[in-house]
C-alpha cells in the first residue's frame, strides 16, 4: 500500500496498522426508528390493531433506508401481523386528541425486511427543518406538524434547531462547508430543509451531503403548502439516496479533508458499518487525502451520496485523479 511520507505520524501509523478502535464520535441521541407515535381515535382493538400496521409500515420503511415496499409480495401480509413484533405501547393524550406509542422488537423488524425480499441499506439520518415564517422566524415543532406527519409516515424523520443557537439559514443555503460542519457536531445529520414562507407561496432548498434542490410551491393554506413541502421533500431525497443495488461495484473514493487518525479510523468506522459496503481498502494516501478501493452493491456515485447524508462527508464536485468519486471529511 503507497503511503506519501508527508502525511503525519500518528496518521501513518494508523494507516499501518489498519483501524485502531476509538471512541465513538458523537453520542447518539436520535430517536429510535424502531418506535412510532400514530394518532387514533379511540383504545378499541380495531383501531389499535389498525395503528399497529401504519406504524409497522412506517418502520419497515425507514430502516429499509427510506425504500418503498409497498408492492413487494408478502408487504400486506406483515402488516396485518404487525401485532406479532411490536415490544410494548402506550396510549397519550395531548391537546390533538389521542395517540398510540409503538415500539418494535428491532431483530424482528430486520427479519421481517429480509422476508420481503430487500437488504437493509441502513436507517437513514433525519432532515433538520430550518423553515422561516412569513415574519422570517424559525417555525418550531407545531408550526411544523404537518411536514413532518407527511415525512414521517413515509418513514422519513425531522428533528428542529435548537432556539438559541439555530444555524444560520443563509449559509447553510449556500452549502458553507463551516456551517454544514457545525450542524454535523450538532444534529449528526447532512440532510437539511431551508425555507421561507412568502404568504401562500414558500422556497425551499434541500441540502444533502453539500449537494443543493431547490423548488418554489403555493398553497391555499400553510398547512397545505407545509405538507407538499413533507412530500416533495421526501420524493426527492427518495430519488437521491433510494437506489437499491445489484450485485458488486468496484470504484475508487477519495477522500479529503483528514487531519489526524482519528478523523481516518471514524472514515473506516462509517464505511465498514454501511451495510452496502463489501470491501474497503486504502490504496493511497497523501497529505490529509487517502484514496480507497470499496466494493459496495451500490454504485459509488450512490454509496457517496448516501455516506455524505450521514453529515460526516461531503460530497465534491468533479473527481480526484484516479478516482471516481470525491468527497470531504467534516470533522
Amino acid at each position: 500500500m503507497p503511503i506519501a511520507m508527508r502525511l503525519p505520524r500518528l496518521f501513518l501509523v494508523t494507516l499501518l496498522l489498519g483501524f485502531v478502535a476509538l471512541p465513538p464520535l458523537h453520542a447518539q441521541t436520535l430517536p429510535s426508528p424502531y418506535t412510532v407515535t400514530v394518532p387514533v381515535p379511540d383504545t378499541s382493538d380495531a383501531q389499535r390493531s389498525q395503528a399497529f400496521a401504519t406504524a409497522l409500515g412506517q418502520v419497515l420503511t425507514r430502516v429499509a433506508g427510506g425504500q418503498d415496499l409497498r408492492s413487494n409480495p408478502g408487504y400486506a401480509d406483515a402488516l396485518q401481523n404487525a401485532s406479532a413484533l411490536v415490544r410494548k405501547y402506550q396510549y397519550q393524550r395531548a391537546a390533538s386528541g389521542l395517540s398510540l406509542d409503538v415500539d418494535f422488537e428491532p431483530s424482528a423488524v430486520r427479519r421481517m425486511i429480509s422476508t420481503l425480499g430487500v437488504a437493509s441499506a441502513g436507517v437513514k439520518p433525519p432532515v433538520l427543518l430550518l423553515v422561516q415564517g412569513s415574519d422570517g422566524h424559525l417555525l418550531g415543532r407545531a408550526a411544523l406538524a404537518s411536514l413532518a406527519a407527511v415525512a414521517s409516515a413515509r418513514g422519513t424523520e425531522v428533528i428542529y434547531p435548537a432556539a438559541a443557537s439555530a444555524p444560520e439559514t443563509a449559509k447553510v443555503a449556500a452549502a458553507d462547508p463551516s456551517a454544514l460542519a457545525a450542524i454535523n457536531q450538532r444534529y449528526h445529520t447532512g440532510l437539511v430543509l431551508v425555507g421561507k414562507l412568502r404568504g401562500a407561496s414558500a422556497d425551499w432548498t434541500l441540502l444533502a451531503g453539500g449537494q443543493l434542490q431547490h423548488w418554489k410551491s403555493e398553497a391555499v393554506s400553510q398547512d397545505s403548502l407545509l405538507s407538499k413541502a413533507g412530500a416533495s421533500m421526501v420524493d426527492r431525497l427518495g430519488r437521491q439516496l433510494n437506489v437499491i443495488g445489484g450485485g458488486v461495484n468496484d470504484g475508487k473514493l477519495w477522500v479529503g479533508g483528514l487531519h489526524s487518525a482519528r478523523d481516518y479510523a471514524g472514515l473506516l468506522s462509517i464505511l465498514r458499518a454501511d451495510p452496502s459496503v463489501r470491501q474497503v481498502t486504502t490504496v493511497q494516501a497523501h497529505d490529509n487525502s487517502v484514496l480507497l478501493d470499496v466494493k459496495a452493491t451500490l454504485p459509488l456515485s450512490s454509496l457517496a451520496a448516501n455516506l455524505a447524508a450521514g453529515g460526516h462527508l461531503l460530497l465534491q464536485d468533479g473527481s480526484h485523479p484516479g478516482a471516481d468519486v470525491s468527497l470531504r471529511w467534516l470533522p
